[in-house]
């Protein structure tokens, strides 16, 4: 060997890793680039001639198995694979050693270092013949196969394998040229099409040259569309294309030419690692216009994306037809199927920790299985018990996990608020005309252009206005001003935030309400409603995320630590391709970041949410899945709503007849809030005086200059609180003297807001003012959606009849369409149980939906609580819960017990599960107790578990959760997280041994502290933007566990049939409410108006409305719930 590669002794600070086995970098000069800096000291061995010769004969009872990494030194000391070698490390076994770049390109391979296993590729430069001719002389195990590496650099031969297994292509030709002759070639070339070799191509077509290297790959367009041609090439700096007037093709070079696809602008990457590991991204598509969407650390933006299971299947076909375990392809989503453009060979995901922790298990636990054997070392092979779920139930039998089915509220949001006012003006009409509004009587603005044209009217009305006060507008100035300075706010139009609805009203406005008395003109006007607010906060994204974390915990195998190696459960059953994840939304903005920021924190997703949002979440406004008109209340809505008001309104305190009458099913939350308020309209003239007292502070504040411009949360201004307030001073109290119930739900969500986000302003009363409001929000709410048992069961089926089918189907689907995203059965050897996956379906959606699923459960005659103890006591704990508040989660989830008869009714076994979302300002008292998630039986009685400590945590999370704001519950020492190295199978039944045994309580898995986002300060409880914490979520409490699926599908059934007939009804009022004008009360259950903007002022919160597949019997009853709450945090129980 060289003389330079004397013994240089190893440089301990160089190191690359840490671990149980050394990375030895085989190094030949002290020149080497900067390795990634990792946190860790490493030993970097040098080989020596006498190492390789001495090998064989001092082999320690255990040899360590070696990793040789062959291949360009840039490849090599890149990031990624820094990070995958070093977790690779973390094997007992394996030692990984790095061939220099200078020993590969000139020394003979006979003096290269050796090795067990050889990790070997091309790039730029990389002696391909060199790297065969050394497999060949120490036949190592190679991970990816030299020799088909050639194919991989000729795109032609790329193009035949693929065709060869079968593999969609975009429809092809090859134009092969002779370099010395170039015009004799079988090209036709017209204005808008090529001929090659007799195949025709209009354009757009694409024209790759033949040599996988050359990334100069150009498309042409048709004249039609302007002609000239993108150039593709590979990225420099920001840029990966730039167009051409040029429209003629290359006339030197062999290519080939191919239809274009027409993708929606993004391509899909794919990386393999084996034939049961995908990972796929999309990007921007280079094609789109060249420029490279980077984020804040000027990395290139890529979304996740959900692979089919007909693409699963071709990732597969990919890496064993190429021969390459580790493997990278693109893919093009057109028409409905994927198309494989490209094949790159080796390459790993950038900037994925999830990925890095995946890569190098799976790369790991293969070299393993192919050489502990021959090497005598202990090492079983870990029968991937982490991708079947199969978990303990509560009756202690083994049982598989298959469906999963949540429906959740959106998180936290800012308080919505609503401005209606009759418009006569010509302009009005011309733009009601213009969208359409005469078909249908009402048409919705929340386009940017549309919203402009309204502002436009808004600006020259009231300039008209100025310039003389008696001209023909009868628009009260004070109404136009603040529709302009709502649209004004924030400087630009963006649909999340503002939504303008215009009605038809036949014969102008009924009768004023407190706004005006004045003498009324006849004739048509319109109804002009503007809506803003409700956008989810910074908080309640944190809340979604964390929840959609700690929702993990659900899947077997999710409570070890997710970033080391032990089970990642969900997370590895979704990358191999074993989960069949939906997620829904409704159409509103908050809803929608609800879902995506969910999403993030399930699959442990990194970046922004708009990405996610665009790749993961459905919009389920399909038939009133998630969403609902708040305008069109039922009859019996609307009847419920005047009897609340008229009993609401007795200046008396409440008498036995009044409780019989607003709490008629006796639940306790509501008589404890009726005890509260005593007499409705004293406690009203409190509340008004409250509201006169806290807008009087906010001005005092707004005088003193050294708060005016004070910014409150979510960059709020005292002004623009101060509006808020007044408003409701305004409208609460009516010039009759008499208050407006309606505006209970929205004074309780302010204050509610308020006292959270901006306790900082220490303003006087405020806790008073929540209390009141609260006890009358208890009151108002819950009892907008029904009054007695029947009005609750009606009005719930008018809003979730198409929600219950839909679970209904996803609960049938789970055991019928056996076909969908899993391996193909053929291509499964050495998976166990291959044809079991798991059917995950979030819907995300709006208060109203989950009260009236909630009351669906509870009074549809699911199960006898007279004859059945566990739903009694179920029932019990919902009527004593007094708000649904953010982050409410209804989840259903089924088991197969694959020891039963398939036709037998117990095969399939269901659970219900509730949590009443986030926890409020001062509940912490009066917290109804459920008994647990997962009891270990029914006749369990114990209350909450003790409380664990924050310690606890902190040691067993991997991630190190940090509090936000209150300390976890968990158990002492629970198995469940102590043992990070067992399986999640032997966990799983360790603790349900002790669990049945001691008949015990539950443990919280996830108490309440939520795990430390990046935008919340640590330690401080404050939240981001100052003031605000993000309160922690209740855990899921089981409301049944002992519920076969046939129960639950027939009871479905007769929910969905007796609720057709009221349809019918339902219909027919609908069609009747055009010409009325259905004011929206804010009373109502407020279904998302498909804007995503603020959604009616009504009190339910903005609805989510993901689609996340709960198992039905997630679907509890809740108590009457209250008004939104202002922030969630995520609280999960997990029964041990």
């Amino acid at each position: 060997m060289s003389e330079t590669r004397d013994g240089r002794q190893p440089d301990a600070g160089d190191g690359l890793m840490r671990g149980s086995a050394d990375l030895a970098v085989v190094d030949s000069d002290d020149d080497v680039p900067d390795m990634q800096p990792m946190e860790t000291d490493v030993k970097i061995d040098m080989f020596r001639e006498e190492d390789m010769e001495d090998e064989n004969d001092e082999l320690p009872s255990e040899r360590q198995i070696v990793v040789g990494i062959c291949c360009m030194m840039k490849k090599s000391k890149s990031k990624p694979m820094t990070h995958i070698l070093e977790r690779l490390c973390k094997f007992d076994y394996i030692e990984v050693v790095i061939f220099p770049e200078d020993v590969i390109l000139e020394e003979p391979v006979d003096k290269w270092p050796l090795c067990d296993c050889l990790i070997s590729f091309h790039s730029k430069g990389f002696p391909l013949d060199k790297a065969v001719q050394y497999a060949k002389l120490r036949n190592p195990l190679a991970l990816n196969d030299l020799n088909m590496q050639y194919f991989i650099q000729d795109r032609r031969e790329v193009y035949r394998i693929l065709q060869e297994e079968g593999i969609d292509l975009p429809r092809y030709a090859v134009l092969n040229r002779d370099p010395d002759n170039p015009e004799e070639c079988n090209l036709v070339e017209g204005e808008d099409h090529v001929e090659v070799n007799g195949e025709v191509f209009p354009k757009p077509f694409v024209e790759k040259p033949v040599c996988a290297e050359d990334h100069n790959v150009y498309i042409y367009y048709p004249t039609s569309a302007g002609g000239g041609s993108q150039r593709l090439f590979r990225k420099i700096g920001s840029r990966s294309s730039v167009y051409s007037p040029e429209s003629s093709v290359r006339k030197t070079g062999s290519y080939i030419y191919e239809e274009f696809m027409p993708t929606d602008g993004t391509d899909v990457k794919v990386y393999t690692v084996g034939p049961d590991y995908a990972h796929a991204e999309a990007r921007k598509s280079p094609a789109l216009d060249g420029k490279v969407e980077r984020d804040s650390e000027g990395k290139e933006i890529r979304y996740p994306v959900m692979l089919t299971a007909m693409e699963k299947l071709v990732a597969r076909k990919v890496c064993l037809a190429f021969k390459q375990t580790v493997c990278g392809f693109d893919l093009l989503r057109a028409n409905g199927h994927s198309f494989v453009c490209d094949v790159n060979g080796f390459s790993f995901v950038k900037n994925s920790m999830k990925y890095y922790d995946d890569c190098a298990k799976v790369l790991g636990n293969m070299i393993m299985r192919e050489l502990a054997p021959q090497f005598h070392i202990p090492w079983s092979v870990p029968m991937e018990a982490e991708d079947i779920p199969i978990v303990p139930t509560t009756s202690g039998t083994m049982m598989e996990l298959r469906c999963v089915i949540a429906i959740i509220r959106h998180g936290d949001r800012t308080p919505k608020q609503k401005m209606k006012m009759e418009v006569r003006h010509p302009l009005f009409f011309e733009l009601f005309d213009k969208c359409g509004g005469y078909k249908s009587g009402k048409v919705k603005l929340k386009k940017p252009k549309q919203l402009q044209e309204v502002l436009d009217i808004a600006r020259l009305l009231l300039l008209e206005l100025g310039q003389h006060n008696d001209c023909e507008i009868e628009e009260k100035k004070s109404k136009l001003e603040q529709l302009k300075t709502v649209l004004e706010m924030y400087g630009h139009f963006s649909g999340i935030n503002r939504k303008v609805q215009l009605t038809y009203l036949r014969n102008g406005q009924p009768k004023a309400s407190s706004e005006e008395e004045d003498s009324k003109r006849e004739g048509p006007s319109l109804l002009l409603v503007l809506k803003w607010g409700g956008e989810l906060t910074p908080a309640g994204r944190v809340q979604a995320e964390e929840l959609g974390r700690a929702f993990r915990c659900m899947y077997p195998g999710g409570q070890g630590d997710y970033a080391g190696f032990p089970g990642c459960g969900l997370l590895r059953l979704h990358s191999t391709y074993r989960h069949d994840l939906k997620i829904y939304a409704s159409d509103e903005g908050r809803v929608q970041m609800t879902a995506a920021a969910f999403a993030k924190g399930l699959l442990a997703l990194e970046g922004e949410l708009t990405p996610i949002l665009v790749q993961m979440v459905k919009s389920a406004n399909m038939n009133g899945l998630l969403d609902s008109d708040s305008d069109s209340l039922t009859d019996c809505q609307q009847k419920v709503k005047a009897r609340l008001h008229e009993i609401m309104q007795k200046d008396e305190e409440f008498s036995q007849d009044d409780y019989q009458k607003l709490a008629p099913t006796g639940s306790p939350s509501l008589v404890n809030s009726m005890k509260v308020i005593e007499n409705p309209v004293k406690t009203c003239d409190k509340v008004y005086a409250l509201i006169q007292r806290l807008t009087s502070q906010i001005r005092k504040r707004l005088e003193d200059p050294k708060s005016s411009d004070l910014q409150l949360y979510h960059s709020e201004t005292l002004e623009l609180m101060l509006q808020r307030w007044s408003k409701l001073e305004r409208d609460f109290r009516m010039k009759s003297g008499r208050y407006d119930i309606s505006k209970i739900p929205d004074i309780y969500d302010c204050i509610k807001y308020d006292t959270q986000h901006n306790s900082s302003l220490d303003l006087d009363d405020t806790l008073e003012l929540f209390r009141l409001s609260r006890a009358l929000a208890d009151i108002v709410i819950p009892q907008e959606y029904g009054i007695s048992k029947a009005e609750k069961l009606d009005i719930a089926q008018a809003y979730c009849v198409p929600l219950m089918k839909k679970i209904q189907l996803d609960l049938q689907r789970t055991h019928e369409d056996e076909a969908v995203n899993k391996l193909h059965p053929l291509y499964s050897r050495g998976v166990m149980s291959p044809g079991r996956h798991v059917r995950t379906r979030l819907y995300f959606t709006s208060e109203s939906h989950v009260h009236s699923l909630l009351s669906v459960f509870r009074y549809g005659g699911l199960l006898d609580y007279e004859k059945d103890q566990q739903w009694k006591q179920a029932m019990d704990y919902l009527s004593a819960v007094t708000e649904l508040n953010y982050m409410t989660q209804i989840v259903i989830m089924l088991y197969e017990d694959n020891n039963k008869d398939p036709s037998s009714e117990e095969r399939f076994h269901v659970e219900l599960h509730f949590s009443p979302g986030v926890k409020g300002c001062e509940d912490e008292e009066n917290v109804p107790l459920g008994f647990g998630f997962r009891p270990a039986s029914s006749e369990n009685q114990d209350k909450k578990p003790n409380q664990g400590s924050l310690e606890d945590l902190s040691q067993d999370q991997p991630d190190q959760a940090l509090l936000v704001s209150e300390p976890i519950n968990i158990q002492r020492r629970s198995p469940m997280i102590r043992n990070r190295k067992t399986g999640s199978m032997e966990v799983l039944s360790e603790t349900s041994l002790t669990q049945s045994s001691k008949s015990s309580t539950s443990h919280r898995l996830f108490p309440s502290g939520s795990r430390q986002s990046p935008e919340i300060k640590p330690a401080s409880g404050l939240g981001f933007e100052g003031c605000s914490m993000v309160p922690s979520i209740y855990p899921l409490e089981t409301l049944h566990n002992l519920l076969s699926l046939k129960q639950v599908d027939e009871f479905l059934n007769a929910v969905c049939e007796s609720s057709s007939e009221a349809h019918a009804k339902t219909m027919k009022a609908l069609s009747g409410l055009f010409d009325s004008q259905s004011q929206p009360s804010l009373y109502g259950p407020q279904w998302p108006l498909s804007s995503s903007g603020s959604e009616a002022s009504l009190r339910p919160p903005s609805r989510p409305c993901w689609h996340g597949s709960v198992p039905s019997s997630a679907v509890s009853s809740a108590g009457p719930s209250s008004p939104i709450t202002e922030n969630t945090a995520l609280n999960f129980s997990y029964s041990e």
